[in-house]
């Protein structure tokens, strides 16, 4: 049987899930910017960078720790990007849209 390390996955968990908050954050961030903007293609350029390096300089420092961080990390990365479809999709007069 496969000793797993229940600790080690909720810190890549935790870690995942605010990555994924930062990832899609800024992926909100740089698309409302873009949009006010004559020309998006740079803000939309530096967003992707950034947002593409911080997660995978995360995700290697988390899959230095153990693969078992590594699973936790991805599977909450992968939530936390389906929390962010459901609040895109939410209602213009729901609460949340503040954020969009």
């Amino acid at each position: 049987m496969i000793a797993i390390d229940w600790s080690v996955f909720g810190l890549g968990a935790i870690a995942g899930a605010a990555v994924g908050a930062a990832f899609f954050g800024g992926l909100a961030l740089g698309m409302r910017l873009a949009l006010r903007s004559a020309k998006p293609a740079p803000i939309l350029l530096l967003s992707s960078v950034l947002r593409i390096a911080v997660l995978l300089g995360i995700g290697w420092l988390i899959a230095q720790r153990s693969p078992t961080a590594l699973v936790g990390f991805a599977l909450s990365f992968v939530a936390a990007r389906f929390v962010a479809i459901a609040v895109a999709r939410l209602p213009a007069g729901t609460d949340v849209s503040r954020c969009n």
